[in-house]
């Protein structure tokens, strides 16, 4: 089994700066166009995939209808354990904003957010569930970026790092109990189209 997790395409908060969280932030155009780009480069591969599975959020919705229609693919119904984490008080505000308000520390203060705990424990049990229901499937998974480097920290610790970009790809296999990265947080479909 296969699972490609996928970052949603670019929103204005995200060009903003602004953190998102669970709010409702559409894509713009430019997200769109990112998408239309992971799917053009999926088509080129070598990769077989069976299915798309979404947030419910509308950005990783929308990223994934672009996505499974350019690979004619069946979208499944969203999930909600793949929404991206709950930012409380902090969502729809720039790093210069929260700094200002709460200082340097601010995510260590108690302001609504979920915790990376909750995150990991949601993304392990999503993970757990696809591969029992899908075991001999591919399935692509459209994402946040919070909840995506909450799931690679479970999965691997502290061995990646690095800001996912918007539909950057990451690609695990699953051998027996173990997830194998393949690829991790490539965004060469977009950095080969930029203007």
């Amino acid at each position: 089994m296969l699972i490609g997790l996928i970052r949603h395409g670019l929103t204005d908060w995200n060009a903003e700066g602004k953190i998102q969280g669970q709010s409702d932030i559409p894509l713009n155009d430019e997200g769109r166009r990112q998408a239309e780009m992971l799917g053009d480069r999926l088509l080129q591969e070598p990769y077989h995939w069976d299915y798309c599975i979404t947030s419910s959020l509308s950005r990783a919705a929308e990223t994934g209808k672009i996505v499974a229609a350019k690979l004619g693919i069946p979208l499944l119904e969203p999930d909600h354990r793949i929404r991206e984490r709950a930012y409380g008080q902090v969502e729809g505000m720039t790093a210069a904003a929260r700094e200002a308000k709460w200082g340097k520390d601010w995510n260590q203060l108690t302001l609504g957010q979920e915790s990376d705990a909750a995150l990991q424990v949601r993304g392990l049990a999503f993970l757990e569930d696809l591969s029992a229901r899908y075991p001999d499937q591919n399935v692509l998974v459209i994402s946040h970026g919070g909840f995506l480097a909450q799931l690679y920290t479970a999965l691997y610790k502290d061995k990646y790092s690095e800001r996912l970009g918007n539909l950057s790809l990451t690609i695990l296999e699953k051998n027996e109990q173990e997830w194998n990265p393949l690829l991790y947080n490539c965004t060469r479909h977009i950095l080969q189209n930029q203007r």
